[in-house]
């Protein structure tokens, strides 16, 4: 099926999620979500912790359904899972038994692709991914940056027309996050697939993206900000934090964040 440019590629309508909790008792996670992402659009979602970031990806990747209101993908409701989206997540989920090749090699194993052609494609991605010379390396022999190469690449060989990415870099030390940074724009840019990206780091949001969706503290956590990142592209996530325009946005978001951090830790500590 093919993206049509009139339809978001990810649209939230009314989105509340409520977990069932021990003793009969739940937890509203998110409520009243209303958010659209459109085609080739790279939106940040960030929020104190707990506000239900991962649970809106959870719900666009057809892994959670929503309690109240709905999920269209490309304008048709989200039924199942999101075969038009690939997930990124910020643990390994490499296969530590198959190599670099094997690992990417995989992914297109449900499109029933011939093993031959299933590695010569994972060869021209570990190659895009700056990784020519690990595809026979298995994951313990390689760092952690190395690692979350190889997994991007298992999500890109799919072609997916959504990505959904879960701190995907968060366990990466500040200079390896600014280079996967720059590599996940490099590839973005080919193609412009639409983004959800949710990450703890507001300079890595705006360096990254064209929006920056802020959430409230949990629980019943809702979207209070929506700000539009109107850095020139291509960027280089290190050397655009030094425009000054960089700067006003970041100061703009923060304002709205910084009370919803405050009583996020506030909650935890009454907890």
């Amino acid at each position: 099926m093919q993206s049509s440019p009139d339809q978001p590629a990810v649209s939230l309508d009314g989105v509340a999620i409520t977990f069932a909790l021990s003793g009969g008792k739940t937890y509203q996670a998110v409520r009243d979500i209303d958010l659209t992402v459109a085609p080739g659009e790279f939106v940040a979602i960030v929020g104190p912790t707990g506000c239900g970031k991962s649970t809106l990806l959870n719900a666009a990747a057809g892994l959670l359904v929503p309690s109240a209101g709905g999920v269209e993908i490309f304008g048709a409701r989200l039924s199942g899972l999101n075969a038009r989206a690939g997930y990124l997540f910020q643990a390994d989920a490499l296969m530590p038994w198959k190599t670099a090749r094997d690992n990417v090699a995989v992914a297109l194993e449900p499109k029933r692709v011939a093993r031959a052609e299933a590695l010569r494609q994972a060869d021209g991605w570990l190659a895009r991914v700056g990784l020519k010379t690990f595809v026979s390396s298995y994951p313990h022999m390689l760092s952690g940056g190395q690692r979350k190469r190889v997994a991007l690449a298992q999500m890109l060989i799919r072609n997916p027309e959504i990505l959904l990415m879960d701190e995907p870099f968060g366990p990466l030390d500040a200079m390896t996050r600014q280079i996967m940074g720059n590599l996940l724009l490099d590839l973005w840019a080919g193609d412009r697939k639409a983004v959800m990206f949710v990450t703890h780091d507001l300079e890595e949001a705006i360096a990254l993206s064209d929006r920056v969706v802020v959430m409230s503290a949990g629980p019943a956590a809702t979207i209070i900000g929506d700000f539009k990142v109107g850095l020139a592209r291509p960027r280089d996530t290190a050397e655009i934090r030094l425009d000054p325009e960089f700067h006003r946005i970041h100061k703009d978001i923060w304002e709205s964040l910084r009370a919803e951090v405050q009583k996020a830790y506030a909650f935890g500590e009454a907890g």
